[in-house]
């Protein structure tokens, strides 16, 4: 859970003024639907991302 507090803090937090917890509550929820649940490697998918993942069984299911 550290890593992905200090990634939320480095990537979302430390970047700008929020004018509101609203703006800031948003502005996670579109980080970790669009960058961290994407390149973060889990355990459910073999140790591939999610984009990883979906590309191996696209790929699969095409040939």
């Amino acid at each position: 859970m550290g890593s992905f507090f200090a990634s939320l803090r480095r990537n979302v937090l430390d970047r700008r003024h929020w004018s509101s917890r609203e703006e800031l509550r948003l502005a996670i929820v579109e980080w970790i639907e669009t960058t961290y649940h994407r390149r973060r490697r889990q355990r459910g998918l073999g140790r591939l991302t999610p984009v990883e993942y979906e590309t191996l069984h696209q790929t699969a299911h095409a040939a």
